[in-house]
């Protein structure tokens, strides 16, 4: 009996462009297990606690994620990250934490500064199938390449792409690359630079700005994690964007299109769902 194909499989045709979760800031939380599905909610912190993150992520624009190390690794204190993506304040903080109360403190501890990347691997089974399946085999490896960076995650977003794949401070959102891949996607990563092939766009922009910032790399390039600063973006008419670069100086024009899928975009989902993809109408460096 064949099995049912995964949403991921699905879903190899699909762009990434302009679908990297949003997040200006990332609050992350060691914790080994079980996550459930809805995992803070669910994986046996107080009430408190739950409302504390909820009412800071809204407040910043940020996520709570849980993390734990590849193959569940437990034993000492557990730490605690908070993280800027914003542009220009790219920066890690970072703590231990015992009991909720120390967690909720944490939301506004200086911490320490934590030097170098953070490697986030989405595994996060309960959520959803794909995440279990392919992603643990690229926060194996990722583990093996980079211990002290990389980490096992709670859903971030995206099922459909698993792999997924967000290197911090910056932000970057990828999906859909093999282990070996993954590995490469983040010693890049640390070099400075990104590929644009797997990258799904930063988390600090919108859609738009993610899909003109694609078209952008594509165009002219450059693949430095600080290039194309965004300078400014304009709604010309109903889902059409004019999205004006920096660091190369580059004007790109997409348009914003709702695409039924015609099927369910996650191994949970019931029912078909739609998808957001961009146009490029047209891409020119200016200055």
């Amino acid at each position: 009996m064949t099995a049912a194909p995964r949403c991921s499989d699905l879903a190899v045709d699909d762009a990434r462009a302009g679908t990297a979760p949003p997040g200006d800031r990332w609050f992350l939380v060691e914790h080994p297990g079980p996550w459930g599905r809805v995992a803070f909610a669910q994986s046996g912190f107080g009430p408190a606690a739950v409302t504390a993150m909820d009412a800071w992520a809204r407040e910043v624009g940020g996520r709570v994620l849980l993390i734990r190390r590849a193959g569940r690794a437990t034993g000492g204190l557990r730490r605690w990250f908070r993280v800027d993506s914003r542009p220009g304040h790219e920066e890690v903080r970072t703590g231990t934490w015992t009991d909720d109360d120390g967690l909720v403190d944490a939301l506004r501890a200086p911490g320490t500064v934590h030097t170098g990347p953070l490697f986030l691997t989405c595994a996060h089974g309960r959520h959803d199938t794909c995440c279990a399946v392919r992603g643990r085999p690229l926060a194996a490896a990722l583990a093996a390449a980079r211990p002290a960076e990389a980490w096992e995650c709670s859903h971030v977003g995206g099922c459909r792409f698993a792999p997924s794949l967000v290197a911090l401070p910056h932000g970057f959102a990828f999906g859909g690359m093999s282990p070996q891949e993954g590995v490469g996607i983040a010693a890049a990563y640390v070099d400075g630079t990104v590929d644009a092939e797997f990258l799904r766009g930063r988390s600090v922009h919108p859609p738009a700005v993610q899909a003109a910032q694609h078209h952008a790399r594509l165009f002219t390039g450059v693949r430095g994690v600080d290039a194309l600063a965004l300078r400014s973006v304009t709604a010309l008419s109903s889902g059409t964007w004019r999205v004006v670069l920096g660091d190369p100086d580059v004007v790109v024009e997409v348009r914003e299109r709702r695409v039924e899928a015609g099927r369910p975009l996650t191994c949970s989902a019931t029912a078909p769902g739609w998808m957001r993809e961009f146009d490029l109408i047209s891409v020119a460096a200016s200055g």
